[in-house]
């Protein structure tokens, strides 16, 4: 029998990874292949960042392939061109890989199939997009009723989770070429490679009677704790499975011991429906990734001025709170959600931006950078897409920083320049009397810098070129 190509695209794990098990399961041998699409590699939507957390996890997939009697092939060019050369070489009689639901993967796929014995075995979603839809047959536009749906279908058991296999055949001789020179520092990003490592992440989350997961709803929006799952870099390139996660989610369910620990699990279920929602919409309204998804709010008069774009990017825009998720983007490659809906309103609804200016330096700056998780969350912090907050709501960033990071603990960490600002003023330097300014080493306008918009002006002219754009 031939071998079988099991093409990784955004599925870089051994673990509950149907791919690689049909890929098994069908020829004499497996051969692990990743191509460096130069479209995906130098595209829009690469950032050096994130290519080499790619890569650091492509070495680590290579340690555990080698383990299993393996090895990761490497080759770089056009992705029809390389696995073609691969079948005729080889007298490969199948390609395996998961489902990639991007608009690029499924055109790039489904020319590849026209002459490639392609087949797609599993997807990014827990569920395919198509298999969701509202009576009348046509696709939801809302979370909570697609949320609703998503519930009813038969959710997954720890039975259906794959194993990885302990020993994978490769032919040998096949040629590999180098990965990219990888700089990448975990111990800055906070994010070690490796599918080994997200195994432990969700294990640490979820697993035992005072896990995480178990409190997930009253610290979700605490940038200042460490209460999230830090699981989205991982999911990002497929390290665990969403079925995984979703299973973890029940089992949590199951297994909570009173009505707030079964909410804050539901809660948790609740964010992974959100991812699979974003991707639902990017399928089905695959435009929505170039332009507002509402039609009524793809005219609107923006201002886009770029000293304030600037000083946004750079966390100097006299927002203790911006500043600082700006700020621990830029260093570390990651926010969280809370503050990315706070920076984001910020530049959208304070500055007048266009948020698709956001959403590009989001995606040069994050490891967990997706393109349809990402453009969904600005669309909906915008108001321009589906399911949008409405266009009227305004995150303040004064009172969300108060609410959030009470004690300031997380403003202090990013901005270093306010660390000696009393509790009381922590949110709102600029009150500080002269003496306190000198008391505190932070001279506003010196130290730190003015505010560089008045909120209620801003407020009031975002309303009216909204209220414009809808007329």
């Amino acid at each position: 029998m031939a071998p079988s190509i099991w093409w990784i695209r955004r599925d870089i794990r051994l673990t509950d990874n149907p791919a690689l098990h049909a890929a098994l399961a069908n020829g004499d041998g497996v051969i692990p292949l990743f191509i460096l699409d130069p479209k995906l590699w130098r595209g829009r939507w690469f950032s050096q960042r994130r290519g080499n957390f790619l890569f650091s996890n492509l070495k680590s997939l290579d340690t555990e392939l080698r383990k299993r009697g393996s090895q990761l092939i490497i080759r770089q060019g056009q992705p029809k061109q390389q696995l073609s050369a691969l079948v005729q070489k080889f007298e490969v009689n199948a390609i395996f890989s998961e489902e990639d639901l991007t608009p690029y993967a499924r055109e790039r796929d489904s020319q590849i199939a026209e002459t490639l014995p392609l087949n797609l075995v599993g997807n990014t979603s827990l569920h395919y997009p198509s298999s969701i839809l509202k009576n009348d047959g046509t696709p939801y536009k809302v979370y909570t009723p697609f949320m609703r749906r998503w519930k009813e279908k038969p959710p997954p058991t720890p039975f259906d989770i794959l194993s990885a296999p302990n020993h994978i055949p490769t032919p040998k001789g096949i040629a590999s070429q180098p990965l990219p020179e990888i700089s990448y520092n975990s111990d800055k990003t906070g994010f070690p490679p490796g599918e080994k490592t997200a195994q432990e992440i969700l294990a640490a989350f979820a697993d035992g009677p005072h896990a995480p997961i178990f409190s997930y709803q009253e610290s979700q929006n605490r940038p200042d704790l460490n209460s999230t799952s830090k699981l989205s870099p991982y999911f990002r390139f497929g390290l665990i499975s969403i079925r995984q996660a979703v299973t973890t989610a029940f089992s949590a369910i199951q297994a909570a011991k009173n009505d707030n620990q079964r909410n804050s699990a539901e809660t948790w279920l609740n964010e992974l429906i959100w991812r699979e929602f974003f991707n639902y919409i990017l399928y089905h309204y695959p435009n929505s990734l170039h332009q507002s998804f509402r039609k009524e709010f793809r005219d609107l008069p923006w201002i886009n001025d770029e000293e304030d774009f600037s000083a946004w990017k750079a966390g100097r825009t006299g927002f203790p709170m911006v500043d600082a998720a700006m700020r621990q983007l830029v260093d570390t490659g990651w926010m969280h959600n809370r503050t990315r809906m706070v920076t984001a309103s910020f530049l959208v609804k304070n500055l007048l931006i266009d948020w698709r200016w956001g959403e590009a330096w989001f995606m040069k700056n994050l490891i967990d950078g997706d393109p349809a998780a990402n453009n969904g969350g600005w669309q909906w912090v915008a108001g321009t897409g589906t399911d949008a907050a409405p266009y009227f709501r305004i995150f303040n960033p004064i009172t969300q920083g108060q609410k959030f990071d009470p004690s300031g603990k997380y403003i202090r960490r990013w901005v270093p320049e306010l660390h000696s600002v009393p509790d009381r003023y922590i949110h709102t330097p600029w009150k500080m009397s002269p003496s306190e300014q000198q008391s505190a080493k932070c001279l506003i306008g010196t130290d730190y810098p003015e505010q560089i918009i008045d909120l209620q002006f801003s407020r009031q002219r975002t309303l009216d070129a909204y209220q414009k754009a809808r007329s």
